[in-house]
């Protein structure tokens, strides 16, 4: 799965357009001619080059507020959201009345710096943003996070075909194959020729969207041959009904749980998520048996890959379904001792020599007439 960012700020613009700028003088300093220089590597796709020119320029003068934006956008290709925005927000509180002189994108020459800072406020750069964001948080996993972002943005722009490419890395790893295929192929149809920018996959950049899109449900359509077999299916059964709980979509991950259930109940994940399903409907001895089952099952050795609970990704199935049992066993003792207390009764009032003190009998209060 690749994942991947379009940078265009404007109808028309090409991907990379951001805001790399160099001031407007008859004669450069260094600190113009390296952030010049590092336009021209931006253009040619060359973000590395661009990277160490722009914090050589840093190094000169770590107050320049072009150099301070560029950094910036340097930071926002990594990745790193809140890096770039402290870089903005530096550039932008620099005091200056300098014009762009080179940018990557042309209508941003001969407006001022801070006009171009500004346009963060413009919906595509919102919608750049928000792409930035959520390939960061594929990376590292958080599918839901991602999803989440992405469903948002795609609010505001329905066709932005990085959007929709990213928006099917998303469905993929939480097992929607024919969601993420839909995505894929509405990304490979606009037939975007922009060059990827940022993606989890190096080999990506700097290629066309559209191919890349195309690649990927190519890719998907494959995989989904080989869901033959009943352990194939299980997996996929039991990750779809994870995403559905973590969506809130209780109905739909009762369906895939009890289905991934029938075709193996002495799988280890389906065992627990049994467990779960219990739990959650207040059957707790049911769902501490589930859990114990799990915990002992072939596969209880596996990892978890996506969880109702971020803490439990990556750790054992035994570990998690043992955790899970310990809970239930606690909330049952818990209802049990409740229980016998209201068994109990009252308590007895008694008298110091050891004999019941029985209170007055008095009428039971009645509304007046």
């Amino acid at each position: 799965m690749t994942a991947v960012l379009g940078l265009c700020l404007a109808q028309g613009a090409k991907a990379g357009d951001i805001r790399i700028t160099i001031p407007k003088r008859s004669r450069l300093t260094p600190v113009q001619q390296l952030n010049r220089e590092g336009v021209e590597a931006v253009n040619k796709h060359d973000y590395e080059k661009a990277r160490t020119l722009f914090y050589r320029a840093y190094l000169f003068d770590p107050g320049d507020p072009f150099t301070l934006n560029n950094l910036g956008y340097v930071a926002e290709l990594e990745g790193q959201v809140e890096r770039a925005h402290q870089f903005y927000a530096m550039a932008s509180s620099q005091a200056t009345d300098a014009l762009i002189d080179r940018a990557t994108s042309s209508g941003l020459e001969g407006e001022s710096l801070q006009s171009a800072i500004s346009t963060i406020r413009d919906v595509p750069m919102q919608v750049n943003r928000s792409n930035v964001n959520a390939v960061r948080l594929l990376s590292q996993g958080r599918v839901r996070e991602a999803d989440v972002i992405l469903n948002r943005t795609l609010v505001l722009d329905p066709t932005n075909p990085f959007t929709l490419n990213n928006m099917g890395v998303a469905k993929e790893a939480q097992g929607e194959y024919d969601d993420a295929l839909k995505y894929y192929d509405a990304a490979a149809n606009s037939r975007i020729e922009d060059p990827v920018v940022v993606t989890m996959n190096a080999a990506w950049r700097g290629k066309p969207l559209s191919d890349m899109a195309r690649a990927s449900a190519d890719h998907l359509r494959s995989r989904m041959k080989t869901l033959q077999t009943d352990e194939a299916r299980i997996a996929l059964l039991n990750l779809r009904g994870v995403s559905a709980m973590n969506r809130n979509d209780w109905r739909a991950a009762w369906e895939d749980f009890s289905q991934a259930f029938k075709l193996g109940p002495d799988n280890a994940f389906s065992l627990n998520n049994q467990g779960y399903m219990a739990e959650m409907n207040g059957d707790l001895e049911t769902a501490q048996e589930f859990y114990r089952e799990a915990r002992s099952a072939g596969q209880s050795n596996g990892r978890v890959g996506l969880a109702t609970r971020p803490g439990a990704e990556g750790m054992p199935l035994s570990a998690v379904a043992d955790e899970s049992e310990g809970q239930v066993s606690s909330a049952i003792d818990v209802a049990s001792e409740a229980r016998r207390h209201r068994q109990q009764g009252p308590i007895q009032l008694k008298r110091r020599d050891g004999t019941p003190l029985v209170p007055p009998q008095t009428p039971l209060p009645t509304n007046p007439q």
